[in-house]
């Protein structure tokens, strides 16, 4: 059964929802939230409605997090986007950031497949192609790794623990950022836990979701959640370190679709952080931790916050000597998945995450952290720093 029943009723039309709303608060070509949402969808229960701003709604949930009601309004607007879809065409541009996995996994299957899609990029952006599909070519699209996590985790040599988890890595580690994947499994393994890595997990969905993809994201989610069920009745935990695919698969499947088991699934899943403080909390965290004599900002991803869990990269951080690290605390990023890309949406994903820039700016730090892979994607290219996800630091702290 689905977590809400998508109710707009529910909505009291406080604004609590446009008051937090990064979009409507750079720019006026999005109605807002509570107008875009519930408003509009009382009307969409009873007769179709082409709603244009609707394409403006970046997805991050703040709206939900700031409703009173517990109104799902960023979901309300998936499914109308989704509905919108069936009178109009995908462009190429849509399908190919909605399809992300499928063109990873077309470029480093082959030969040197890797180089050839990141300089066939590069070269198209430089050309003004990617403008032409809808795609910005103020901002690099993420290159391929070399070589992919899975690639990679293959050849590890772990030792062998009695305790287990199962790592989801999701399509941005594994074919964009492997090194954050290693990181997680030396951190488990410094903590006496052997990693699993399930191969036949799929895309969690997210990038088709926001792109009005909705059937062809529920069979990712099926298969998915079959995989995770099986863990579940083992007992193993299933941990991600992308806080959008934990956001997809812990509480938007829930949200989206009626699949059998998704809230017992979701209370095996953990976010890599939370799950390590929850091991600090029973006393079993591994606080052997060398000095790293730096000071860092965290940015704490909007799709972390709607989980409600806290903060828990910021209490790990804690425990590494010598190691300053000051909470950002300035808002979304501007990214949010693959919204930034888009050719149309470049200047408001910028604006959004200006203050945030600022901040690390005016911080003086080398060095951002971020749970999220878009949001240390925005927050290099905006801010100009290096941006490294909390694992990499306490890999750091262990290996020192």
């Amino acid at each position: 059964m689905k977590m809400y029943q998508h109710n707009p009723d529910n909505c009291t039309a406080c604004t609590a929802c446009v008051s937090q709303c990064p979009v409507t608060a750079v720019t006026r070509k999005f109605r807002g939230p509570k107008m875009v949402g519930p408003a509009l969808e009382r009307l969409r229960l009873s007769q179709e409605d082409a709603e244009p701003s609707l394409e403006y709604c970046s997805n991050c949930k703040n709206c939900d997090m700031a409703c009173p009601s517990g109104v799902p309004i960023s979901t309300l607007n998936m499914l109308a986007r989704a509905k919108s879809f069936k009178n109009r065409k995908h462009s190429l541009g849509e399908e190919l950031l909605a399809h992300g996995e499928k063109m990873a996994k077309l470029a480093v299957n082959l030969p040197g497949g890797a180089f050839f899609a990141n300089m066939g990029m590069h070269i198209g952006s430089g050309l003004g192609l990617m403008r032409m599909v809808g795609i910005t070519g103020q901002r690099s699209l993420p290159a391929y790794a070399a070589e992919s996590f899975l690639s990679q985790f293959k050849k590890l040599r772990q030792q062998i623990f009695p305790d287990k988890v199962v790592f989801y890595p999701g399509c941005f580690i594994n074919y964009n950022d492997p090194q954050v994947g290693m990181d997680f499994v030396a951190v488990m393994q410094a903590n006496r836990y052997e990693v699993i890595v399930e191969e036949e997990f799929v895309c969690c969905g997210s990038p088709m979701v926001v792109t009005g993809y909705l059937a062809e994201a529920e069979q990712h989610a099926e298969k998915n959640s079959e995989l995770i069920k099986k863990w579940r009745e083992k007992s193993v935990p299933v941990i991600t370190c992308c806080t959008s695919c934990g956001l997809m698969l812990k509480q938007e499947y829930q949200e989206l679709y009626d699949i059998e088991g998704l809230a017992e699934n979701a209370k095996n899943l953990y976010d890599a952080c939370e799950f390590l403080l929850l091991l600090a909390d029973k006393g079993k965290l591994n606080t052997q931790f060398a000095a790293l004599e730096e000071k860092v900002i965290y940015h704490a991803p909007c799709h972390l916050r709607a989980q409600g869990f806290g903060l828990p990269a910021l209490d790990l951080l804690e425990f590494i000597p010598g190691l300053t690290v000051e909470n950002a605390d300035a808002g979304c990023c501007g990214l949010s998945g693959n919204y930034g890309f888009k050719a149309d949406k470049y200047d408001i994903s910028m604006d959004i995450g200006e203050r945030l820039f600022a901040r690390i700016k005016g911080s003086g730090t080398a060095t951002a952290v971020s749970d999220c892979g878009t949001c240390r994607l925005q927050i290099a290219h905006g801010a100009g720093v290096a941006a490294v996800h909390p694992v990499t630091l306490l890999r750091q702290a262990y290996q020192r």
